[in-house]
């Protein structure tokens, strides 16, 4: 079949259109060449007479149906221009997709909008996986180049180039970002981070709002990044390429300057920035020209400050970037200095002295303004040895100080780049290779274009020369591997275009020669161009204009250009003042100083010397740039280049939006076109022979095997394509020119319409043979209808009349029967109601006898009792008059007795002498006790005085807490201290009463409790009332409604206990993350710790050995939340440490171990108090002492006596609750006052929280005063009870100097093979049996190390088998043990069992650092199986055959073909299939069962490896357009149908481990489902319920049929499911991919360890510990 034969009716072909550039059409007959016309029908409906004058003018054929929407541009049958574009508006439009692969070429088209395709998890979708097996991303191509340098060991590139708004440096970006993350998470260094800050900087100083791109970048840069020998990234270093200093001092309309001068004015009100004295942009003239100074969505203030963050990142320090600031401030200032004309002819100009713009300037630089403001306007010349100064005229002057501008910002911008390169040098060497990302303006062409455009096309000049050679050299290369017999293919070179500018009498090379002459212009080297290129030697892509004589065109590759001579030496010269740079070099600033003095070998400053006619230049812009773009060539050549080309759809930045003018225009300047035409030219299409075999099989004769496709493949062809130039045969591929893949389905179509008719004619006669059996069948069945149907009615007529009679005396019977039951139901009635009225009658009767008695007997004992106290007050006042009366006669007896006394004395003279001595040596010792008593009465009132001044300043606090107002200070006066004393006094008897009122209260409710009991039974009895709605008041929670359900009640539980789990799974979450987060700086420090140590080893430092390590190993740190739920995986077995005990992450390791001081407690209580510190006020440990014994008591004695109470009311309650179900099904309501009771019921109870909410406030008080200093052990109300002081038998004794050798032997140097054949938890065991003999022997300091110690141990233990599956389970198990036993016999622990007994030592950190160290091991190998799963999953569950009957299932239809640097698929090796993926699941469940380890602990670590596996699959589903069809759902589906049964074989279903696989089993269900109809849809929507809306529309968009009997799914049916989605309360997450990296928390099972004794033990000779003795 020849091509003619193609242009037949039906077939569709592209004629050129004014807008659309290319419409389809489709013919309406034959092409006859004897007419020359071709009759079309368009898209419209419209009938066209195409004219044909040549069989080269007949239009392009449209490509089939099966190749619509490729992914790749080269795997088209048609390869054309027309092809192509189609193909991109179908994926941009239709389906969203954004990238699209052209060979070895990634199209981008910007969509103007926020895609979610750059997430972590899209990133780990892409890692590790096959550029041709995943969709077009720009990720795929830096994985790609990745892998193929960590593979081949060579360096690599990727090249960006396109339009400015085509998101260019957004691809660059992402492609950095990709290495970033890939690169560096590994191995946690800072080097990644450093190179992604390195984007916000140059994007502020190097991007600017241009008309088509609000972030364009106005330089052209090639990042290198570095990577080790482990492929991680070690360093990056930068090139920039001509940036546009023209922006500094002009922008066009609607366009900014660059992004650094809108962030400082838009911060210019910060205190750190007013000396720069910044005004807003709209009074600068460098940032106002365009008008524009604003961009919507863009945050200046945000972005400076991210600015600035990066900054800091890469080491500039805050001064430094003060000064960067001030030169850019001053470049603003200097643009506003005003230059004025003088002269006669204006040829002279002045600056005013008072200018205040250039003071402005002058002092932010440091230099002297009134020299600026001369050289401005002047200029020194040096005429024959001597040096005249000229005035410029004021149009040069502001030339001058435009270019003082421009060239202050160039140095400002190389130092930046210099700055960040330093940064970014790698620190461990040179990178062993690395991968470049050229981020370089497209090509331009636009009205007017000058020196700038002039050398961007010239770099995409020689950029193109490169893509044409090595796309040309891959071709090659594939047809060498597949042993072609092939012609070479002639491509068109640029090599004369590129020779017409860097040539020698080039443009360039004339440019330079003009610039060195003395009066150089435009105009003159323009007329030499023509010369030289016009008349002397004509070039073919050179022209001159017709209207213009100060212009030339150059014919590039992409388009024919225009360039306007007018400042092209000014741009290529780029000329600045010597005098002027003299200036900035002597600058007071530093900064600016260093930018200029490194002037000499960066800039292009020109000395206006005259001398001997001659003067002495710099190097020109021009030679700058070929000398750096040759560089980059070289660069670009000895790597392996990848390329991304960027399309700009539209110019109106709408978002999906596609212009074909502009896309074609991009798609012929970018080379995507050339590609296309390279790969035309040879055989641009490709397929396996299997895949051939698969499609054609209908064109093959002979037995139908595929084991014999190569051989049936070439017999066949010769018969269907008798050109054999039109195909080649390779090794593993048939070749095809363009076009014969059309010719093949035209082939197969006519092949399937021929067997299609005899198929029917074979249909039609079985139909028409069928229909007539059926007729007769029919006649035959309506005669016996019909007899059957007489015979029915007689007997009808018959059981009528019969059926009369019955009904009839029914009838009878049912009235007198109802007439019967309304009399008895209404004297039921009545009886009941007289009945219940007199047993109300008698209940009320009892009331009221009840409260008589009640009233007498209280009035009685009042009576009683004021007889009773009338009495006592008679007798005690007579007892007064009594003992008066006594007194006075006493009184009387002493004075007779005095008087007596002196008669003795006048008796007794001569003893007076001796009395008065005795009285004198009485009198001494009278003074000195007194002076003691006195001395003694002041210690004991000082001592008073400070517990009063305490309890003061502790009852302040108190009242600070309820009452926030700032504390006034400890007042010193008797009287203030009197009156708080008072104050306590009286709170603690408001406590009294209040406690005594809760047990009148309680004795209340007990009464009334009773009286509800005896009605409830009363009511149970008589069958009255129903009580759901008192049901419903009892719980306070749930009382929402008078008439809510027990469903409803129980689903309010259910939600509440849902939503604390929630909380409760999200603390461990972050709790269990921090772990995982320390683990990682844990191994970075070892990391470093290792470098330092090969550097010490140098110098002759020794290294520690590991056994001296394992004590001074830090303990992992504890971290407990401050919310009552505990976050620890284990069960709450231990008391929750106190909030202010938690230690972060990162802290150091003796801040957290370090003891409490009482003034750290204090200042803790303060603040958990909200009070200010006060620095006067000192507490110590003995003033403490005083005020916990005054207050413990009260509040202890009240809490406990609250929670009784509390508990006992619970108890009453749930009493009634229970009695109240009981009769709930009898009818009724129950009585206003029982109503009224439960309402005073419920206040009770909340106002019991209540108190019970602030008692905990002060038992808080208490356990910190606790802390301070604890309670004496003499104290009788001390709650603690004393820890048990049993001896524990069936210990084992370890020596402390054995304690090492025991660690190295159970732990540090335990084999793996010796390890797995010891009984489960053999270590832990003699670990803690001999803990337990140390803690016996009352050594704690000896204890807590030793604990501390095989700790360490272990943590070592798991770092040294961090890849060992088995040692790591192994130690899980071990850990858990350890810690389960640790806990239980914890001292803290309470425990009610007499057979454990407690530690004598706290042990509390060292079990939370065993918690912390199993989550580690947990962590740890799912890392270990995680590793091994991650090359499995995929192929396991998405490619494996398990299903080899299966039609379409031994091959895939995959007609992108691969790229030459992916990897071969290897003919000779085995796949991962779903046998490797449940092995290594196997091997898992096996090492865990071998430990016995538990079943709840085994359910969640396979419910996160099966999360893992969903995910991984489900995601690369959603990005391999390949797996999107029915054969390949079936597959997938019995794939997982196989991990279904495995996990539910093991007994792991139960535990939700096969609940993650939700989402792929209904993606799976997807793609088997019907997609057609409404109501398809609607099915859909409801069996897809785990699934997102993006996720379910992206598959329908990449589902593919792969055979005839389907087809794909129509826009409108995808539009339908978007709108039955938007009705779906879709409680998904908006995100297109599943988060790979989601961890769920781990949770240990409570598993009662049992008592251990040393008998139990079997422990083998082989583990040496024989120095081990029983205790």
């Amino acid at each position: 079949m020849g091509p003619l034969e193609l242009y037949c009716k039906g077939a569709t072909v592209w004629v050129p259109d004014e807008d659309a550039v290319w419409v389809s059409a489709q013919l309406l007959r034959d092409y006859n060449p004897e007419e020359g016309l071709l009759c079309l029908q368009l898209c419209n409906e419209q009938e066209l007479h195409y004219p044909v004058a040549s069989l080269s003018h007949l239009p392009p054929l449209g490509n089939p149906d099966i190749l619509e929407g490729e992914n790749d541009l080269t795997a088209l049958s048609f390869l054309h221009e027309p092809a192509v574009l189609h193909n991109l508006r179908v994926r941009f439009l239709d389906y969203n997709s954004i990238y699209t692969y052209c060979g070895i070429v990634l199209v981008a088209i910007n969509p103007y909008d926020q895609l979610p395709l750059y997430g972590e998890e899209v990133i780990d979708a892409y890692s590790g996986q096959d550029m041709a097996d995943m969709e077009p991303h720009i990720f795929s191509v830096a994985e790609e180049a990745y892998r193929t340098m960590t593979r081949e060991e060579k360096n690599q590139s990727i090249i960006i180039s396109g339009e400015s708004g085509s998101g260019k440096t957004v691809s660059a970006k992402f492609t950095m970002r990709y290495f970033a993350v890939v690169g560096g998470a590994a191995q946690q260094t800072s080097v990644e981070e450093r190179v992604l800050a390195s984007n916000p900087i140059m994007e502020a100083i190097g991007n600017a709002k241009t008309i088509r791109n609000d972030n364009s970048s106005r330089f052209g840069k090639y990042i290198e990044i570095g990577f080790g020998r482990k492929g991680d990234i070690i360093g990056a270093n930068m090139r920039t390429y001509l940036l546009e200093k023209s922006r500094v001092v002009f922008q066009a309309s609607l366009e900014r300057n660059y992004h650094i001068f809108y962030q400082l004015c838009s911060a210019r009100n910060y205190p750190e920035l007013r000396e720069l004295k910044l005004l807003a942009p709209e009074d600068f003239r460098y940032t106002c020209q365009g008008g524009d100074m604003h961009i919507p969505g863009t945050n200046d203030l945000a972005e400076l400050k991210r600015t600035s963050d990066s900054l800091t990142t890469l080491g500039v320090q805050a001064d430094q970037q003060m000064e960067l600031f001030r030169i850019l401030a001053a470049i603003l200032h200097l643009g506003n200095v005003k230059v004025t004309a003088s002269g006669r002819n204006s040829d002279r100009s002045y600056i005013d002295a008072g200018d205040g713009s250039l003071a402005v300037f002058s002092e932010l630089l440091g230099v002297e303004g009134p020299q600026v403001a001369h050289w401005l306007c002047n200029r020194r010349l040096t005429v024959a040895g001597e040096t005249l100064v000229k005035p410029v005229p004021g149009q040069q002057a502001l030339e001058a100080r435009d270019a003082l501008s421009k060239h202050i910002y160039g140095q400002l911008f190389t130092w930046t780049v210099h700055r960040l390169n330093s940064a970014l040098r790698s620190k461990r060497g040179n990178p062993k290779s690395f991968i470049g990302v050229l981020d370089i303006y497209g090509f331009e062409t636009f009205t007017k274009n000058s020196f700038e455009q002039f050398c961007i096309n010239y770099a995409n000049e020689k950029l193109q020369q490169q893509f044409n050679r090595h796309v040309f050299h891959l071709e090659q290369e594939e047809y060498i591997r597949e042993e072609l017999d092939w012609h070479r293919i002639e491509f068109s070179d640029n090599q004369l275009c590129i020779h017409l500018i860097e040539g020698q009498l080039g443009l360039l090379d004339l440019l330079d020669e003009e610039c060195r002459m003395p009066k150089g212009s435009d105009k003159s080297w323009v007329r030499k161009l023509y010369e030289q290129h016009l008349s002397s030697k004509p070039h073919p892509h050179f022209q001159k204009p017709r209207m213009s004589s100060s212009a030339f065109i150059v014919l590039h590759f992409a388009d024919t250009v225009q360039y306007e001579c007018q400042g092209f030496l000014d741009k290529n010269r780029d000329t600045v003042f010597e005098e002027l740079v003299n200036i900035l070099k002597a600058s007071q600033s530093e900064l600016v100083a260093e930018l200029f003095q490194q002037q000499s070998t960066s800039s292009s400053v020109t000395q206006e010397t005259i001398h001997s006619g001659r003067r002495a230049h710099k190097l020109t812009v021009g030679f700058q740039f070929r000398q750096s773009l040759q560089l980059l060539m070289d660069t670009l050549n000895s790597t392996t280049p990848h390329y991304v080309r960027c399309i700009k759809p539209n110019d109106l930045k709408e978002p999906f939006m596609f212009d074909p003018k502009r896309t074609v225009q991009q798609l012929r300047a970018c080379g995507v076109l050339e590609t296309i035409r390279i790969s035309a030219a040879g055989y641009p299409s490709r397929w396996t022979y299997e895949e051939f075999f698969t499609r054609y099989r209908v064109l093959l004769r002979g037995a139908h095997d595929q084991e014999q496709a190569q051989v049936l493949c070439r017999q066949a062809l010769p018969e269907l394509i008798p050109d054999p130039d039109q195909y080649r045969f390779g090794k593993t591929k048939v070749f095809f020119r363009a076009g014969q893949v059309a010719v093949l389905e035209r082939l197969r179509a006519e092949r399937l319409r021929v067997a299609t008719v005899i198929i029917q004619s074979w249909v039609r006669r079985w139909q028409a043979r069928i229909h007539f059996h059926r007729t007769l069948r029919a006649i035959l069945t309506i005669q016996r209808c019909t007899r059957g149907a007489l015979a029915r009615r007689l007997t009808m007529t018959m059981r009528y009349t019969h059926s009369a009679l019955i009904i009839q005396k029914t009838y009878r019977m049912i009235v007198v029967r109802q007439l019967f039951q309304v009399i008895r139901r209404a004297t039921i009635t009545i009886q009941a109601f007289t009945r219940g009225t007199l047993a109300r009658r008698r209940y009320r009767q009892l009331l009221s006898d009840r409260a008589a008695v009640l009233v007498q007997s209280r009035v009685r004992g009042w009576l009683a009792r004021r007889d009773y106290r009338r009495v006592r007050a008679a007798v005690v006042f007579m007892q007064c008059c009594v003992r008066r009366r006594a007194a006075r006669r006493e009184m009387l007896t002493l004075k007779k007795e005095a008087r007596s006394v002196e008669r003795y004395r006048e008796l007794n003279k001569g003893m007076e002498v001796k009395v008065m001595q005795l009285q004198l040596r009485l009198d001494q010792e009278v003074k000195g006790s007194t002076s003691l008593r006195e001395t003694l009465n002041a210690e004991r009132d000082a001592r008073k005085a400070e517990l009063e001044t305490l309890r003061a300043t502790l009852q302040k606090l108190q009242n600070q807490k309820l009452e926030p107002q700032p504390s006034p200070g400890i007042v010193k006066e008797a009287e203030e201290q009197r009156q708080a004393e008072e104050k306590a006094a009286q709170q603690i008897e408001k406590l009294t009463q209040e406690l005594q009122l809760l047990k009148n209260e309680r004795e209340h409710v007990m009464k009334e409790k009773e009286n509800l009991s005896a009605h409830l039974v009363t009511q149970q009895q008589t069958g009255e009332g129903r009580h759901s709605v008192c049901i419903l008041k009892i719980f306070p929670l749930c009382s929402l409604t008078d008439h809510m359900s027990a469903e409803s009640m129980q689903e309010a539980v259910l939600k509440a206990t849902t939503a604390i789990k929630r909380d409760l799974d999200e603390e461990r979450r972050k709790y269990q993350g921090l772990l995982r987060d320390f683990s990682r700086l844990e191994q970075r420090y070892d990391n470093l710790r290792e470098m330092s140590l090969l550097t010490e080893r140098t110098t002759g430092h020794r290294r520690t050995d590991s056994t001296h390590s394992l004590s001074f190993e830090p303990l992992s740190p504890s971290l407990t939340p401050l919310s009552f739920l505990s976050t620890s995986p284990f069960p709450s077995g231990l008391p929750s440490p106190e909030p202010e005990r938690r230690a972060s992450v990162t802290s150091p390791t003796s801040d957290r171990r370090a003891p409490w001081s009482t003034e750290q407690t204090m200042g803790l209580l303060m603040e958990s108090l909200d009070v200010a510190k006060d620095p006067t006020v000192k507490m110590k440990g003995d003033d403490l002492a005083h005020a916990y014994d005054a207050v413990r008591v009260a509040n202890k004695f009240l809490e406990n006596q609250l929670r009784s109470q509390h508990n006992q009311w619970q108890n009453e309650m749930e009493a009634l609750r229970y009695q109240l179900r009981k009769v709930s099904s009898s009818p009724g309501t129950i009585p206003q006052d029982l109503q009224d009771l439960f309402d005073a019921r419920e206040q009770e109870c909340v106002r019991l929280r209540r108190e019970l909410r602030d008692l905990k406030n002060t038992s808080t008080l208490r356990r910190l005063l606790t802390q301070v200093l604890p309670a004496p052990s003499t104290s009788h109300d001390c709650s603690f009870e004393p820890l048990k002081s049993a001896t524990v038998t069936g210990l084992l004794e370890c020596r402390k100097k054995d304690e090492g050798k025991l660690l190295k032997s159970l732990i540090t140097d335990l084999r793996g093979d010796m390890a797995l054949t010891l009984p489960p938890g053999l270590s832990a065991s003699v670990l803690f049996l001999c803990l337990r003999q140390i803690d016996q022997s009352g050594d704690q300091t000896r204890t807590r190390s030793f604990c501390s110690a095989f700790v360490s141990a272990i943590k070592v233990a798991l770092k040294k088998h961090s890849n060992d599956l088995d040692m790591t389970v192994f130690w899980l198990k071990n850990g858990c043990l350890l810690h389960d036993l640790l806990a239980q016999h914890s001292s803290k622990q309470m425990s009610d069992s007499d057979e454990i007994v407690s530690f004598l030592v706290d042990l509390s950190d060292q079990i939370r650092a065993l918690s912390d160290l199993c989550i580690q091991a947990y962590q740890q190998l799912l890392s270990i199986i995680e590793a091994r799963l991650q090359n499995v999953v995929v192929p396991a569950l998405l490619e494996s055959e398990g299903i080899s009957s299966l039609p379409g299932s031994a091959v895939k239809l995959a007609l992108s073909r691969k790229r030459a640097s992916s990897d071969p698929r290897m003919l000779g090796g085995e796949a991962p299939s779903m046998g490797s993926l449940l092995r290594e699941l196997g091997a898992l469940h096996t090492a865990m069962s071998h430990q016995a380890l538990p079943p709840e602990l085994l359910e969640q670590a396979f419910h996160q490896l099966t999360y893992l596996m969903c995910a991984s699959a489900f995601n690369s589903l959603l990005l391999r357009k390949d797996m999107c069809s029915w054969d390949r759902g079936m597959q997938i589906r019995y794939n997982v149908s196989l991990l279904e049964e495995w996990l539910r074989s093991r007994g792991l279903s139960a535990g939700g481990a096969v609940t993650p696989l939700d989402a792929l089993i209904q993606a799976v269900q997807l793609l088997q489902m019907g997609k057609k109809s409404e109501g398809d849809a609607q099915s859909l929507v409801q069996t897809c319920t785990a699934l997102s809306c993006q996720q379910i529309v992206k598959i329908l968009t990449l589902y593919t049929p792969h055979s005839d009997l389907d087809e794909r799914v129509t826009l409108n049916f995808i539009r339908i499911v978007q709108g039955l989605l938007k009705e779906r309360s879709d409680s998904q997450a908006p995100q297109l991919l599943m988060d790979v990296r989601q961890v769920f928390p781990v949770t240990f099972p409570s598993v009662p360890p049992p008592n251990l004794h040393v008998d139990q033990l079997k422990i083998p000779d082989n583990l040496k510990i024989s120095f081990l003795r029983k205790a």
